[in-house]
């Protein structure tokens, strides 16, 4: 194996947390209210990796450079015996999610670093120092259970170097514009009929198709040579440095490939009839441009299957025709079945299931469960380790092949933001986080044996990089509420109890709506929860109908529905909460962003309860929205087809038409560069509010997209923070 540079920092260990020397006992100060600024002091865990012999997980810790108006991220590392975390990464660079090589010699991690060629890194872990380096031609994928080779699906390179892209289905594209150019779209793309008079002199921007712009990316340069498309193949490479093997020559991709435990087969995904990749594109790019048929396009169809082939190649078998797509392709340890996620259509229920890899008539494990699967694996004792949403808190299962029992094996009120596993399954580290407390990471027991009395038991911190933050301020810990919304649909709610919180008193009240509308709140830690509680607010949140979590039935119920149902799901929580002993319903105030900016732009319109209002990356006018945003595909889907073709419902759920009701004073924030809720339906509220003399005030926040609130710069991040507690203070507070 050849190693294509070895440089810049020394591996692990770096650092090492270290206790501070014994002082005299000190009477702690009482923990006091969350303040914007201690959003800056909060340390946030990610990725977690276990090398395979279990002794140690790597994980990523993010902080914030406050000075510098940024964020850190560190490769951090802890025996799951115990003890204290180690920095492996130098803090001069950027490092994150790391992985471990299947024989535990390397941990792989992402950086980008000058000198290098791609981001990815490797520390020796296999000695006892050394430095960061790049391991040429080191295969990552799938392997048999005797570790002697990997399969993986990647394009064929073309160049003669060392690796080709990676990526998802669909093959790679024609490159854009002139590499260096200082602006790339001022060349003419592929197919333009005009040109710059004097190209040196021209340095707008020239348009001749779509996607020219994503939220986060910023503006996308046209292609300017003919789209050209390169199917993903199959490969295998042994770990001695030997080159890759194609195995694959087709006009049609490979996705997800996994090779069997005894390394003979290779399964994978791909289109159900094997149509070359140009022909499926070309038949998306043609329905595209037909209007909605609701014959044609909601019917059900089957878009891609599973196949398996010999590890030296040959033709493919198709294992079954399943209708919707299938994704989680893993083999059984004796290889005889396969375990895949499926999704007959969009709108119905993820299902987990099994079956024979000769064929035959699939297992439905998580038949009639009202949640869904969002990754499953087999453990090597033949059991499933299956994660799922159920509601709001995320749960690890051990589910039972032979009949779709399940038993919880990492659950409670808390959700898991990632987990690995050793190789021999008998222990998981997970990164989780509850309400009331920030992320750390944590380990406990898996179970081989098949009574499973131990799955779960044992568990144990292993980090506690928030412990100085936690016993410094009184995180506000929620209350749960369920209730029966229009149609019997169980909804779920919160309640936030502010700092300092006196029975027998009454609080202002701040209803939160989320974005999405397809997403949902967590049992998870949340800055903007904790921000407004530490400034003496109730915190009323809820996931409406509409909501990920509570299974497909429940999120999709809204299509075509915006506004209805969910609306009054949102109100009846309200009606809930202001019930309460504890809160005054005279002084209540909404908020949202995206979705929940949208809703609360309707809300206002549609009820003056509340007396004060904040509507962050909102939507005014559905048709200027449409226009402008980069996510078209939301509204065609939601409301049945584009907005010309189905122009009553686009009109009727645009707030604008009702903004001459909105009584309500109304903060405003949006971000400059947000591709995704663009500034013109902002221009329209603040405009029609400020003509009809309803106080209104517009924060707009440079160098900031849709992702303001959860990634935009601190300083910015901040500030918005404040401004939340000023305007509902200024008119909620007595």
């Amino acid at each position: 194996m050849r190693r294509l540079l070895s440089l810049l920092f020394v591996a692990a260990p770096l650092v090492a947390q270290q206790p501070a020397p014994a002082a005299a006992p000190t009477v702690a100060p009482a923990p006091r209210a969350f303040t914007p600024n201690d959003w800056y002091k909060v340390t946030t865990l990610s990725t977690p990796a276990m090398s395979p012999d279990g002794k140690l997980v790597a994980f990523t810790v993010t902080t914030v450079a406050e000075r510098e108006n940024k964020r850190h991220s560190e490769v951090w590392a802890v025996p799951t015996a115990g003890g204290a975390p180690v920095r492996y990464t130098s803090p001069g660079y950027e490092s994150s999610n790391p992985r471990f090589s299947p024989d535990g010699r390397y941990l792989f991690f992402t950086s980008n670093r000058p000198g290098g060629r791609g981001n990815t890194w490797a520390l020796r872990m296999d000695q006892p120092g050394g430095e960061a380096m790049q391991v040429e031609s080191y295969p990552v994928g799938s392997v048999p259970k005797d570790k002697s080779f990997a399969v993986f699906d990647a394009v064929t390179d073309t160049s003669g170097g060392a690796g080709a892209g990676r990526g998802g289905r669909g093959g790679a594209f024609g490159a854009p514009a002139t590499p260096g150019a200082p602006n790339a779209m001022a060349f003419p793309p592929y197919g333009a009929i005009t040109r710059p008079v004097d190209q040196a002199r021209f340095d707008g921007r020239q348009i001749v198709t779509f996607p020219y712009k994503a939220n986060g990316v910023g503006y996308i340069p046209n292609a300017r040579q003919p789209r050209v498309v390169r199917p993903f193949q199959i490969f295998t490479q042994r770990f001695d440095g030997a080159p890759r093997v194609q195995v694959t020559d087709t006009r049609y991709s490979h996705a997800q490939v996994k090779v069997s435990p005894d390394g003979k087969w290779i399964a994978f995904i791909a289109d159900a009839q094997l149509r070359p990749d140009s022909v499926v594109q070309q038949a998306a790019d043609s329905l595209a441009k037909l209007p909605y048929d609701a014959m044609r396009d909601e019917a059900p169809r089957n878009d891609r299957d599973i196949f398996v082939i010999p590890v030296t190649g040959g033709a493919p078998r198709k294992v079954a025709a399943l209708q919707g797509d299938e994704s989680s392709l893993d083999w059984s340890p004796d290889g005889k079945k396969l375990l895949f996620i499926s999704r007959a259509e969009r709108t119905r229920n993820a299902r987990l299931m099994l079956i024979d890899a000769a064929g035959g008539a699939p297992q439905n494990l998580t038949n009639g469960w009202q949640y869904e699967p969002s990754s499953a694996e087999f453990l090597p004792n033949g059991d499933i380790l299956m994660s799922a949403d159920v509601g709001a808190r995320t749960t690890l299962f051990t589910v039972m092949p032979k009949n779709g029992q399940m038993r919880e094996t990492i659950g409670g009120r808390r959700v898991i933001r990632g987990f690995a596993r050793d190789e021999k399954a008998s222990q998981v580290a997970f990164v989780a986080t509850s309400v009331a407390s920030p992320t750390e990471l944590y380990i406990a027991d898996l179970d081989s044996r098949k009574d499973g009395k131990n799955d779960g038991k044992n568990e144990r911190k292993l980090t506690a990089f928030n412990e100085k933050l936690n016993a410094e301020i009184a995180w506000s810990d929620a209350e749960k509420f369920t209730f029966q919304g229009v149609g019997g649909l169980t909804v779920e709610g919160w309640v936030m109890k502010p700092f300092g919180y006196q029975p027998g008193k009454k609080y202002p009240l701040v209803l939160y709506i989320h974005g999405g509308p397809h997403s949902r709140y967590d049992e998870g830690w949340f800055d903007e929860f904790q921000n407004l509680a530490g400034a003496g607010f109730m915190v009323l949140y809820t996931n409406p109908r509409g909501s990920s979590g509570s299974g497909a039935d429940f999120t999709f119920s809204t299509r075509g529905r915006w506004f209805a149902e969910d609306f009054k799901d949102l109100m009846q929580a309200t009606d809930i909460a202001a019930q309460r002993s504890d809160v005054d319903s005279t002084r209540m105030g909404v908020t949202g962003g995206s979705y929940g900016g949208v809703m609360t732009a309707w809300v206002e319109s549609h009820t003056n309860r509340f007396k004060a209002a904040e509507t962050d990356r909102m939507i005014s006018n559905w048709w200027s929205w449409y226009g402008a945003s980069d996510a078209q595909g939301l509204t065609e889907f939601e409301f049945y087809g584009k907005p010309w073709e189905n122009p009553a419902m686009y009109d009727s759920l645009s707030p604008i038409r009702y903004v001459k009701n909105v009584v309500t004073p109304t903060l405003m924030v949006q971000s400059e560069e947000d591709f995704r809720t663009p500034m013109a339906d902002a221009d329209q509220w603040f405009m029609a509010l400020k003509k009809r003399g309803i106080p209104v005030e517009w924060v707009r926040y440079p160098r900031s997209n849709h992702d303001l609130s959860r990634t935009g710069e601190p300083w910015l991040l901040v500030d918005r923070l404040g401004r939340l507690r000023q305007w509902f203070g200024h008119w909620l507070t007595p």
